[in-house]
């Protein structure tokens, strides 16, 4: 792994968490930004790189949350740095539709290059998950001519007005803020730990209510894409069973509809494959990636089927920050480093150091209910009643705030709020993921 310069691969305490001087930012904070944006560890940093945060008070904390999958190969990586100092001293804008620059045309090159399929694709550079999942959609309507878009239970989506039709839950994201984009309509999603009859019986029960509710409430004539997220993210890490993925897709193909993956959480080496599609073989007709692209520099993309996405007239698709030359040199950045560390395998040993150690958690703690995930995207689910599997928030919220207290970053999710989520950058050490497990159950031990 790159060894992040400066910045020793250690947990440094020299305060409470939050410090004092992070304290009185946060007062600074609440008076000057809009309540409406919270914020889940008041620590405020001043540098970071491999698995660790440096606080203002001189914290050093152990990342477990990549800034919700987005710092994949590590703050400040040496690559994505270098690429970004030469492009702003280059220039920083013009506006792709204007005069465009060689690093867009750079980086729609490697996505359809290593995104699944070997068919010809095109791409389109934004700025945001939500907004390549707005393109998306417009870009399906206009090749189907068709209006429906079916999503699925516990999905998440994006914050704008489209795409909070899209997304599930109504706290925090939803709430007080609709009326909604119509003609989106949802479907159970398989979800084996919540299945209700049970997990050996999600794959195809899920499957068959996926088909006939769509069939019967929208009608497969009447839809242009079904979007679905290949793990799902803010809806609790859900891994579908093993081969629903692919038959979701095979009857998309035969009914002539879309199928669109959101990997916007999952892409770039997350799951221990390029993209969690890779993983059954499965090739999307669009593909939707943000977050992990470009080294924590804004900048999201649709990629799809050539024939799919030259189908929108010219203008349609654009905006004036849209693959932003800076973000562009970031991504390529990021990119160089996923090949040349290999970091689909440095998930995959991340996988096989953390699930032990979560799965030994789960026997000694009867309240984590599931363990779950892929790669280096791994959650626990915690539950008061483990028959009923009653969904405890409560306690989930009690140890990500002991984790906190002891210098860990840890992320909550999940529809019901009872899911640790668990993000490293792929440049953690071994020595720090061990560690925050250490630490992870002593959280327990304290909140159990």
């Amino acid at each position: 792994m790159t060894p992040p310069s400066g910045i020793e691969q250690r947990r440094i305490l020299k305060t409470a968490i939050p410090g004092p001087r992070s304290a009185e930012l946060h007062a600074r904070k609440n008076a000057a930004v809009s309540a409406g944006v919270s914020t889940g560890l008041p620590v405020y940093v001043e540098r970071a790189g491999g698995g660790i945060l440096v606080d203002i008070d001189g914290n050093q904390l152990i990342d477990f949350g990549s800034g919700i999958a987005v710092t994949t190969v590590g703050n400040a990586a040496p690559r994505v740095v270098e690429r970004v100092q030469e492009q702003v001293a280059d220039f920083t804008h013009t506006c792709f539709m204007i005069t465009p620059y060689a690093e867009y045309v750079e980086v729609a090159e490697a996505l359809n290059e290593l995104t699944p399929g070997e068919h010809e694709k095109r791409s389109a550079l934004f700025n945001s998950g939500a907004e390549a999942v707005e393109n998306a959609v417009k870009i399906a309507r206009s090749y189907t001519g068709r209006s429906a878009i079916v999503a699925f239970d516990h999905a998440y989506h994006g914050r704008t007005n489209l795409t909070m039709a899209l997304t599930a839950k109504n706290m925090p994201y939803k709430h007080r803020f609709g009326p909604f984009a119509n003609e989106i309509y949802r479907v159970p999603m398989a979800y084996p730990y919540r299945w209700p009859t049970g997990p050996e019986n999600c794959a195809d029960e899920a499957f068959e209510a996926f088909v006939s509710q769509l069939h019967a409430q929208v009608g497969e004539e009447n839809t242009a894409a079904v979007i679905i997220e290949p793990i799902q993210g803010e809806g609790g890490f859900i891994v579908p069973p093993a081969g629903y993925l692919a038959r979701v897709a095979e009857w998309c193909h035969d009914n002539g509809i879309l199928l669109i993956a959101d990997e916007i959480q999952t892409g770039f080496c997350r799951t221990g494959d390029w993209f969690a599609c890779d993983r059954e073989g499965v090739v999307p007709d669009l593909i939707t990636t943000a977050k992990g692209i470009a080294g924590g520099l804004p900048l999201a993309a649709v990629t799809g089927r050539a024939q799919v996405m030259d189908a929108v007239h010219g203008g349609g698709l654009g905006g004036t920050y849209g693959g932003n030359p800076v973000a562009c040199a970031g991504a390529l950045g990021a990119i160089e480093t996923m090949k040349a560390e290999d970091l689909p395998a440095r998930a995959r040993a991340i996988e096989a150091l953390f699930v032990p150690r979560l799965r030994e958690l789960a026997a000694k703690y009867p309240q984590i209910g599931d363990v779950r995930g892929r790669g280096a995207m791994l959650a626990v689910e915690l539950v008061s009643d483990p028959g009923a599997k009653t969904p405890d928030a409560g306690l989930t919220a009690a140890v990500n705030r002991a984790c906190h207290a002891a210098g860990l970053v840890t992320l909550t999710a999940g529809t019901y709020g009872n899911v640790l989520r668990f993000l490293p950058p792929l440049s953690i050490t071994d020595e720090l993921l061990a560690e925050g497990l250490d630490i992870l159950e002593e959280a327990f031990a304290a909140s159990v």
